[in-house]
């Protein structure tokens, strides 16, 4: 009776010390991930913050020339420093999933604005052919592809981190941790911002031809 009591409990401690060693591998392994899919954000942010940085310069270059369009470069200020402000939010806490989600919000309004502004450049010949603006819009477009290349890593890091805490058994841990659902880094008119990227109905509201875009 004695052997077998402490051939039960031996029995128990190796199955304890087995799942407290599963659950720490596991854990480490969803921070491990967490933290690179963070990490991959940094990268997105820097490009960003340089971005944020041109915008001024090139609505003050076309203040000079659009001169009946300062609803639009106004939108333009407004819609660049909620960016700014998303973007802090988002580096301070890249795992917060709503600072993430305004973070895509407020990029994809500014990408709206941005395309009406260059949509509206075409208007502008003189614009278009000034010398600053041409050096500003080619280092935008390369922020930009920047911008593209590292959110592809970061959204790659975020599927691998969702997966993680997704799939059984880790979902144990992770539901146990509250361990949340990273955000895709999902932006429409990244690119080329040399180019109108607007959509149909900013098209029609401005009454441009479609075989003139």
């Amino acid at each position: 009776m004695v052997t077998f009591l402490i051939s039960s409990v031996f029995i128990f401690l190796i199955v304890a010390v087995s799942l407290f060693l599963w659950g720490m591998s596991v854990y480490n392994g969803l921070i491990q991930k967490r933290n690179s899919k963070d990490n991959n954000y940094s990268q997105i942010g820097i490009q960003l913050t340089r971005k944020y940085e041109l915008i001024p310069n090139l609505v003050k270059i076309a203040k000079g020339y659009m001169k009946h369009e300062s609803s639009t470069l106004e939108a333009v200020i407004q819609a660049r420093n909620q960016a700014v402000s998303a973007n802090s939010a988002v580096s301070e806490n890249p795992s917060d999933p709503e600072a993430m989600k305004s973070m895509v919000a407020a990029e994809n309004s500014l990408g709206g604005v941005m395309g009406r502004l260059f949509a509206l450049t075409e208007s502008y010949p003189d614009l278009k052919a000034n010398e600053n603006m041409m050096q500003l819009t080619e280092e935008l477009t390369s922020t930009e592809n920047k911008v593209t290349f590292a959110r592809q890593a970061f959204n790659d890091a975020v599927m691998t981190y969702n997966n993680a805490i997704q799939q059984f058994p880790n979902n144990m841990i992770a539901g146990y941790f509250k361990f949340e659902e990273g955000v895709f880094f999902e932006v429409e008119g990244l690119g080329d911002v040399g180019k109108a990227v607007i959509t149909s109905e900013q098209k029609k509201s401005m009454d441009l031809d479609f075989d003139d875009m």
